[in-house]
């Protein structure tokens, strides 16, 4: 079976916490193996003309790598990622946290705990004030 549509569940909650202004930060990790990726951290940048969009930054072993996505591309930027090589997508949002996460068998599931951090990412706050979301 296919993790895709449970991933797909989980980036629902990525898109609605951003929405609702609750998004503290997203990273993916646990690779399979020593593997030239380590982590991919998702953050939203505020633009100067009111909008936003997402910061994807890959590190690697000897470096870091920045792109800029709208919501949905980075959807399709970081689903190949999962299973190749991470098994662990992390949202954490000031409601609770939420985990994407692939076992051996590659069986996908969503695990909900309570949140990390008291408060939404700075550039969300300020999106909030500004009334872009």
């Amino acid at each position: 079976m296919s993790y895709e549509p449970i991933f797909a569940l989980f980036w629902e909650s990525v898109k609605k916490s951003i929405q609702e202004g609750t998004y503290a930060k997203l990273t993916l990790a646990k690779t399979i193996g020593d593997t030239e990726l380590k982590n991919i951290y998702v953050r939203p940048v505020l633009l100067e003309d009111d909008g936003y969009t997402l910061s994807l930054t890959a590190r690697y072993k000897t470096e870091e790598i920045e792109s800029f996505h709208t919501l949905d591309d980075a959807y399709a930027i970081l689903f190949p990622y999962m299973n190749n090589p991470f098994l662990t997508a992390l949202l954490f949002t000031t409601e609770n946290d939420i985990t994407f996460k692939l076992n051996k068998k590659r069986v996908a599931s969503i695990i909900e705990q309570a949140p990390t951090f008291k408060n939404a990412s700075d550039v969300i706050i300020e999106m909030k004030e500004k009334g872009i979301i």
